[in-house]
């Protein structure tokens, strides 16, 4: 028999890790972050991590388990997630995935297209092009070979526009088609998938509340901390929303303000493009947070049974 698994997901600011607590405390749980920027240590208040209260209320893995400055990967996420899970069986309790980084959830519950090995020569050429023309320029080439790309590589992930573009030089082919004709098709598990959303009014609210929230409890003195023990600005994590805007009010390129307002349009932004990706995957059961939070349990529990 396969492994039971309980994922939680949904698009940012929805309500996943309140949820994710109090399933894991109902159900004998525990949490698999599946969020990419929480597994980055330094970076708390940006991406949301959960509290030390929360912490020691219910065990999480997969959080601070990396510098800014070290290389965090699908692959990575796929094999420490499947120990952690592996672990938590063995306990004799259930284990809860919770996160938004859809790419990572693919990756664990269907297998991962590795792709061709890398090439230095297209690797410095492509380096090249951004650094005369900007990644905006190289973004957008991707986008005219590869339109569904849109929707899974944000214009500033640089690492996986160079692997995208990388692997149809060498290939000949989108790297949506490998992933397609590869399928994915390794499921490891037995699983229930629990989406979160809530009408985009009220979504869209709570996002903007959570942006000024951070901004109160301190993410730009939280940036300048992170500079301060070494770590640039260039760095992927670092260039993330939020971050990077905060990183622009040091540099004195934007104001505070409007640095909030644009850290707000962002996130709205990749909240629509973490609900475009989910809502390809037929196999996700879609509930409010607060509304349907009975059905929830009532789904879960007999899914465990």
């Amino acid at each position: 028999m396969k492994a039971k698994l309980v994922i939680i997901l949904g698009p940012t600011a929805v309500g996943k890790s309140e949820l994710a607590l109090d399933l894991a405390t109902e159900f004998s749980g525990e949490i698999i972050n599946a969020d990419s920027q929480q597994v980055y240590r330094y970076l708390d208040i940006g991406t949301g991590k959960p509290s030390i209260e929360d912490c020691n209320r219910v065990p999480h893995h997969l959080i601070d388990i990396v510098n800014p400055d070290e290389e965090f990967n699908a692959a990575l996420f796929r094999r420490l997630a499947m120990t952690g899970i592996g672990g938590i069986h063995q306990r004799g309790r259930n284990a809860i995935v919770c996160g938004g980084t859809g790419f990572y959830l693919k990756a664990l519950t269907q297998g991962l297209f590795v792709g061709p090995g890398q090439d230095s020569t297209i690797r410095e050429k492509l380096k090249r092009d951004i650094g005369a023309n900007g990644l905006a320029v190289v973004y957008n080439r991707l986008v005219k070979i590869d339109p569904s790309m849109t929707s899974t590589i944000h214009p500033n992930d640089r690492q996986r526009i160079i692997r995208a573009l990388e692997v149809y030089e060498l290939t000949g082919k989108p790297i949506s088609e490998w992933q397609r004709q590869h399928a994915f098709g390794d499921a490891s598990y037995e699983m229930v998938k629990i989406g979160l959303n809530r009408d985009r009014a009220e979504l869209y609210d709570r996002i903007n509340r959570r942006c000024e929230r951070m901004i109160q409890d301190g993410l730009l003195e939280e940036v300048r901390g992170v500079i301060g023990k070494g770590y640039g600005l260039e760095l992927k994590p670092l260039r993330s929303v939020g971050y990077r805007q905060m990183g622009a009010v040091i540099n004195a390129a934007l104001s505070l303000e409007s640095a909030l307002e644009e850290m707000k349009q962002e996130t709205r932004h990749l909240a629509k493009r973490q609900l475009t990706w989910f809502r390809s995957d037929a196999e996700i059961r879609w509930f409010h947070p607060e509304n349907q939070k009975r059905e929830i349990f009532q789904s879960i529990s007999e899914f465990l049974q």
